[in-house]
């Protein structure tokens, strides 16, 4: 197989987009070729048989991080600047497609519908199999759009695709399991503060008013804890949401045991896993956040509200899981597990890694996503 994939970024060290680098690399090896076109282009080291080519988003980065610290008046011209890039990006992404289109069989388009939308009239004229990953609760109409041009749907759980689609194909997530291997279940010692982690960029689907709410009931029955929330603002705008957060951490009275960490490699997220007792999530993505079971495979227990974790923790749910917006439910829950032994808590640990290395491992989840561009 000749593979055409399409993504947003392509950077080992970003905290977001960070983990696809590992992806491309498992790809490699059931692909004679791989050609990815990526939106923005920063450190990279694949095998030789992948090539990588920007639609240039990086050369124009600085200017947009300078534009950020500007003056206001700047704004018009900037927004100029920002609708010219987006036609060069469309613009040379058909170049791409065209210039390449004998060097790739099949595609793989990473979370932007859009572009099944710009390429698949040409893919199809080309014979091309089209294919888009997409996992999240969100349906927008280019989503719509992609349904109908591609020929697969790529999807983590039943709940990260939610258009009705003969198409669709439930591959779980690709964990790098080996990377996120139990080193020590058992962790917190009795006389130590629990230490919990939450991993995701800052914005209001994240629910991390929730977190708070449920860190205000732990500190008042006086459970000693610390909790560090490690991520950054997806965008500009959510400056004010994270500002928001900061001053409910502080009115809680939550100042000591609140630790907002901000953006983390991806290469580092292990490490603070690795010093965490506790790993908590109350997204509502509609999605199954790939955090999550990175926590699982480091064998840290989890408490979540995020719904399409409740099928992944089918044999847990009592334990691991509460309603979406319950912080009184995510404390108790908090609470249960901090009071369990060592053994127990390694246990939990354990199983909960044995959960992603048997369905969502790397190896397996990219040897299905290729078995059904095969027929398999």
């Amino acid at each position: 197989m000749k593979l055409l994939i399409v993504t947003q970024k392509v950077d080992r060290n970003d905290p977001v987009l960070g983990f696809f680098h590992r992806w491309i690399v498992e790809f490699a090896k059931h692909c004679e070729s791989i050609i990815v076109i990526c939106l923005y282009k920063g450190e990279h080291n694949l095998p030789k048989n992948v090539r990588v080519l920007s639609l240039g988003k990086e050369k124009y980065f600085q200017k947009e991080a300078r534009h950020q610290r500007g003056a206001k008046r700047r704004e018009r011209s900037f927004l100029k600047e920002k609708i010219f890039s987006r036609a060069r990006y469309t613009i040379r992404f058909y170049k791409l497609i065209f210039r390449e289109r004998n060097n790739y069989d099949t595609v793989f388009v990473h979370m932007n519908p859009i572009y099944v939308n710009l390429g698949a009239f040409l893919w199809r004229l080309w014979g091309k199999k089209i294919g888009l990953w997409y996992a999240h609760g969100h349906v927008p109409l280019s989503l719509r759009f992609a349904e109908k041009l591609t020929d697969i749907v790529f999807t983590s759980t039943e709940s990260g695709f939610r258009l009705p689609s003969k198409k669709v194909r439930v591959m779980g997530q690709g964990i790098d399991v080996e990377k996120f291997k139990v080193r020590d279940a058992g962790r917190m010692d009795s006389n130590r503060r629990l230490r919990i982690v939450t991993v995701g960029r800052i914005s209001p689907v994240k629910d991390y008013e929730t977190l708070l709410r449920a860190a205000e009931i732990l500190a008042k029955d006086g459970i000693e804890f610390t909790l560090k929330i490690i991520g950054d603002v997806g965008v500009q705008k959510q400056e004010a949401y994270l500002k928001k957060l900061k001053s409910e951490a502080k009115r809680m009275g939550l100042v000591e045991q609140v630790v907002f960490a901000g953006a983390v490699l991806n290469d580092q997220i292990l490490n603070y896993l690795d010093h965490a007792d506790l790993f908590v999530n109350t997204s509502r993505t509609g999605s199954l956040d790939k955090a999550i079971l990175e926590a699982m495979a480091a064998g840290l227990p989890v408490v979540t509200c995020n719904e399409a974790a409740y099928g992944v923790l089918s044999g847990y749910r009592e334990i691991c899981t509460c309603p979406e917006g319950d912080a009184d439910t995510m404390a108790k829950k908090i609470k249960r597990i901090s009071l369990m032994d060592r053994a127990a808590r390694r246990e939990l640990g354990e199983a909960l890694h044995e959960i992603v290395a048997a369905e969502h491992s790397m190896e397996k989840f990219i040897e299905r996503v290729c078995g059904v561009y095969a027929g398999k």
